[in-house]
């Protein structure tokens, strides 16, 4: 299983805040992982997304296996 968990404006449009999805026999990119969950949605995310796997930033083109934890969220900001 992967853990899938999405954050602030990511968990708005994709309705879900954790995601469990079944691991591919093999390891899939986290675009891959996003793409899944979002479907066509996707074009809705905001641009550029950041990705934690395992409490650890990754991008998207980051290899996910069974076990991990996959975050996405916007970049932060503020003053």
């Amino acid at each position: 299983m992967i853990t899938v968990r999405c954050f602030a404006v990511v968990r708005e449009i994709l309705g879900c805040d954790t995601r469990s999805l079944v691991a591919a026999t093999t390891p899939q990119r986290a675009s891959d992982i996003l793409a899944a969950l979002a479907g066509a949605r996707v074009a809705d995310l905001p641009k550029p997304l950041l990705v934690a796997i395992n409490c650890e930033h990754a991008s998207l083109t980051s290899l996910v296996h069974d076990g991990d934890e996959v975050a996405f969220f916007p970049p932060v900001s503020g003053g």
